[in-house]
């Protein structure tokens, strides 16, 4: 049985991608193996204390572990120390998500992406755009492999109704067609274009529900004023689980309208895929992580980014159809607990581990 050292310097109850990501792994990875966590609960404010107590509590534990394997890129100075210390006898394996090859500050760029990360023995990239963004840097595609995030598709879906939806909204749906939107309001995500180029050339009867929050907030505001959709666009900022869950569960639509933003990036994009769990169809920009996390027409649709026509074709195609996007529902959640539930993902993982 294999034993792994595994460390998570974002980890819950911080709420996150990275975080969630790195504890489900940890759990049904210790299903299969012999894993011992060190994470850091406290957040980015605790790293600079972390990163050195991590580095020197490594070095001393390796000799009881066959691989050390890194939670995200961040991480990769504790990996560059391990490798420099033990050489060959020990292997190191980094999960590398969207931004740890792309953050662009220079000392990181220049040390973490260029030396650090490099000198590992296997690099798990959560998307293929990923590996594109890597090898552009200068590291060797052999290095890479690609695995997605996973999902546990009993963790959203519930039985919810329209009445639910409209407790969270503060208004009547009755005839109205709802589409989606959750996660954390960055400008790639696109929702502030979609207000502004999309949702006004749709029925007057389609509504747009944004949950989360995040630095474009604002942006979003002043495209809703511009356009004077406040009737039509709810934002509903940050909602616990369960409000979130009742939106996956009662909307018709989800949308991921994601633009190309220089130095940002979506590493795989997992609320599109926490969405076919709650069979609602998804319809995501054919860009980056997305294009791994969907696959168009078996899990969702694929629409080209910043083309608001063909959104507006693909969502006029598919609003009306109830029974259609039913049935596509039922078809994307299975596909989802067949190439995305963590039992499976876990042991694609422990592979990539022991080929290191």
């Amino acid at each position: 049985i294999m034993k792994i050292l595994f460390i998570s310097r974002a980890h819950p109850p911080i709420v996150g991608g990275i975080e969630n990501q790195n504890y489900e792994l940890g759990k049904h990875l210790s299903k299969i193996a012999q894993v011992k966590i060190i994470a850091n609960r406290y957040g980015k404010k605790f790293l600079p204390i972390f990163l050195p107590y991590v580095s020197i509590k490594a070095l001393f534990l390796m000799p009881k572990f066959e691989v050390l394997l890194l939670g995200d890129g961040v991480l990769g100075i504790v990996g560059f120390l391990v490798k420099k210390f033990y050489g060959s006898r020990k292997k190191v394996v980094c999960i590398c998500h969207g931004l740890d090859l792309t953050y662009f500050f220079w000392l990181y760029q220049k040390l973490w992406v260029k030396k650090f990360i490099p000198a590992l023995d296997k690099l798990i990239a959560v998307g293929n755009e990923t590996i594109r963004q890597g090898v552009k840097r200068g590291i060797l595609e052999e290095k890479f492999v690609f695995i997605p995030n996973g999902i546990n598709p009993e963790k959203h879906i519930g039985n919810y109704s329209r009445a639910d939806l409209e407790k969270i909204v503060g208004e009547k749906l009755e005839g109205k067609k709802v589409i989606l939107t959750s996660g954390r309001l960055a400008k790639r995500k696109g929702v502030a274009w979609f207000i502004r180029q999309v949702m006004p050339k749709l029925a007057d009867n389609v509504i747009y529900l944004v949950l989360g929050e995040g630095p474009d907030k604002n942006n979003i505001m002043e495209a809703i004023e511009e356009k004077k959709l406040h009737s039509r666009v709810k934002i509903l900022g940050y909602q616990s689980d369960k409000e979130r869950d009742i939106c996956f569960n009662t909307a018709d639509l989800f949308v991921q309208p994601n633009i190309k933003v220089p130095g940002d990036m979506e590493g795989f994009g997992i609320s599109v895929i926490e969405a076919t769990t709650c069979k609602l169809p998804v319809v995501a920009s054919a860009l980056e992580g997305l294009r791994d996390a969907i696959k168009d027409g078996e899990n969702g649709f694929l629409v080209e980014s910043e083309n608001a026509e063909a959104w507006v074709k693909k969502i006029n195609e598919l609003l009306p159809k109830d029974n259609f996007r039913r049935q596509f529902g039922e078809k994307a959640r299975q596909y989802t607990i067949e190439n995305y539930s963590w039992e499976k993902i876990a042991k694609l993982y422990l592979d990539a581990i022991r080929r290191a």
